[in-house]
């Protein structure tokens, strides 16, 4: 097969983490006789240093005409605390998942057993937890309208819209998936405070009565945080609004032992993006410390969902699993000697080679 990706590394150690998920993608196309054609574009931070854009045209013309998209991560201290900047390379990251139509944010949820002891929680509460958190990606809070927000030092605000197409098709989306998987779906929202939210439950409600083989719930998303520490394997499929789906997978990755670890599909209308759940880590940036498992696991959902290649997927997976077994890790999960970002991605090429 003939894969053709565009390779975003971003900000931040995105550079570093997405050269070692490329060389592990490299690996894999040869082993399989798959043919690889990439070319890297700017986004973020670098992109607005560079032509004024975060996420310039070229970029966007480039992605439109790939396969498949292998992202890093955006973010910069000096955009970050500069609150007066109009330009920001979050920007670039939203116009990116808006005119890609990259309305569904895959986010699996698993744990690993050399990690459990990272976990905060007992681990008795999170051994063998396995779900997957589906969110909204072009609606809600993050893209209020009307924009021209008021900020003057004294008020703000920002405002949240959802339509019944952007509800439908999300939801819809979640039932797909958990009929692929437990027959359990949890839509999350605020529908006691919230219009949009009861937007939400009104149409799940709805589209509900399709799938009589699912089993159905609904959780206020604060009632939703709390479960989530208390009760996390009573979860399979999640689905919920941009803002609350940011946040609850941030929560669910740092107890299942580290944010460095959990991979996302972002698909859509267009070409799909695979990228690790992590920010740009902007103080590690050049240290070759930064972990890269998650934008490699990212690379095997860019197998599997991208191109459908499964047993690609799965050697990634084992050759990530057996890294973590053997210890070959970076400082943040190695409970012994600590690897560099290199030096994970080399063993796990290795390893692929060798299979």
């Amino acid at each position: 097969m003939n894969l053709n990706i565009a390779v975003l590394p971003g900000d931040g150690i995105g550079e570093e983490i997405v050269a070692q998920a490329l060389e592990v993608t490299k690996a894999i196309c040869k082993k399989f006789n798959h043919e690889l054609t990439y070319k890297k574009a700017l986004v973020g931070a670098s992109a607005i240093d560079a032509v004024g854009n975060p996420y310039p045209e070229e970029t966007h013309e480039l992605c439109m005409k790939s396969d498949a998209v292998l992202f890093g991560a955006i973010g910069a201290p000096k955009y970050d605390n500069d609150p007066s900047a109009k330009v920001r390379p979050e920007q670039g990251l939203l116009a990116m998942r808006k005119k890609l139509g990259l309305y569904a944010n895959i986010r699996p949820v698993t744990t690993f057993a050399s990690l459990i002891h990272k976990s905060p929680l007992k681990d008795e509460l999170i051994n063998g937890a396995d779900f997957m958190c589906i969110r909204e990606l072009t609606g809600g809070i993050y893209f209020g309208r009307p924009q021209g927000r008021t900020e003057d030092g004294n008020t703000a605000y920002d405002t949240c819209v959802y339509t019944r197409e952007e509800v439908e098709r999300i939801i819809r989306l979640a039932y797909s998936y958990a009929k692929k998987r437990k027959n359990k779906l949890t839509i999350v929202d605020k529908a006691n405070v919230l219009a949009t939210s009861r937007l939400w439950r009104q149409v799940g409600q709805e589209i509900e009565k399709e799938f009589p083989e699912v089993e159905t719930e609904y959780m206020f998303v604060d009632n939703a945080a709390m479960q989530l520490v208390q009760w996390l394997k009573r979860f399979d499929v999640i689905v919920t609004e941009n803002m609350f789906g940011d946040i609850l997978t941030d929560e669910a990755s740092v107890i299942t032992g580290s944010l460095g670890m959990l991979p996302s599909a972002s698909i859509g209308i267009h070409t799909s993006v695979f990228e690790p759940i992590h920010g740009s880590y902007p103080q590690a940036a050049g240290k070759d410390i930064a972990n890269p498992l998650a934008t490699i696991l990212s690379a095997a959902l860019m197998f599997e969902y991208a191109f459908d290649l499964q047993k690609e997927g799965a050697l990634i997976r084992e050759a990530v699993d057996a890294s973590m077994k053997e210890g070959v890790v970076t400082e943040d999960i190695a409970t012994g000697k600590a690897y560099k970002t290199s030096e994970v991605g080399e063993w796990i090429v290795n390893y692929i080679n060798n299979k």
